[in-house]
């Protein structure tokens, strides 16, 4: 009998210990959607901005590190956005405000699946260590738990 609650308990080890990795995986992947949503945050905000800017405006643009550079706005309808594997193309500010939109929605969706499949994984790891606990318990009084 407590060669089985033995066995149980190395099978619960590995799973545990690969639920644990599964949902380190999981997070690191919601951390990168939420990452990305926060720059197509950024790019609408910053298209609903330049809507409200005139041609031949002066504009701050962010080049990294605090610093900037001034720019005159040339044509405040056009933008360029990229469309993945380094091409960009050009788009009306409405077009390239959809594409933002879309690309967000996308992303959310994303998010929530993962959340959803991270919290199933937590779940199990609670069942898991409870289940863990329990046989570990019965093993150190030597004796095999009932409802194995």
């Amino acid at each position: 009998m407590t060669s089985k609650v033995e066995e149980e308990l190395r099978k619960l080890s590995v799973e545990m210990r690969i639920l644990e990795q599964t949902a380190e995986t999981l997070q690191s992947r919601i951390n990168m959607v939420n990452a990305a949503i926060t720059d197509l945050t950024y790019a609408s905000k910053t298209l609903e901005g330049l809507e409200k800017e005139k041609e031949k405006s002066e504009l701050l643009i962010p080049i990294g590190g605090s610093s900037y550079i001034r720019a005159k706005l040339e044509n405040p309808d056009k933008v360029i956005v990229g469309m993945g594997a380094g091409v960009s193309v050009e788009k009306t500010l409405q077009e390239a405000k959809e594409i933002l939109k879309k690309r967000m929605d996308d992303l959310e969706k994303a998010r929530a699946s993962l959340q959803q499949q991270f919290s199933q994984v937590a779940t199990r790891m609670n069942q898991d260590k409870e289940r863990f606990d329990v046989l570990a318990n019965e093993l150190r009084k030597g004796k095999a738990p009932r409802n194995v």
